[in-house]
């Protein structure tokens, strides 16, 4: 088992910016390909990003791609979201996920979730 924490999460003007962190146990967070998704009410948790297990892949969902930005640190098992230029409709509740899978951009590819961090982007 592996538990993920985010962080990060809040309220922010349309245009600003929000860090989310996604601090992972245990000492195999190298071995995992990590991703975001989001999940706003009534609708399908959707795929934001991943990033490989050296960071060398980064794969974006085409509404992000350009303002958000996926990285990590493996010494610290942590992965981030660097989110600017937010929009109303970034407004979702956020989660981290884990898995093993070379496909990193469904959720079924995924194992290991977060409890997730609210994300709302005021007009």
């Amino acid at each position: 088992q592996v538990e993920l924490v985010e962080s990060g999460g809040g309220l922010v003007q349309a245009g600003g910016s929000l860090r989310l962190s996604c601090a992972a146990s245990g000492r195999t967070f190298s071995s995992y390909n990590m991703g975001w998704f989001r999940q706003a009410p009534g609708k399908e948790r959707e795929f934001v990003a991943a990033i490989s297990r050296s960071g060398g892949n980064t794969p974006y969902a085409d509404s992000v791609k350009g303002r958000f930005t996926i990285s990590r640190d493996n010494a610290k098992n942590t992965v981030y979201l660097q989110m600017n230029s937010l929009k109303p409709e970034d407004t979702a509740v956020y989660y981290c996920a884990a898995g093993d899978s070379p496909i990193v951009s469904t959720t079924e590819n995924y194992h290991y979730w977060g409890q997730g961090t609210q994300v709302t982007v005021s007009s």
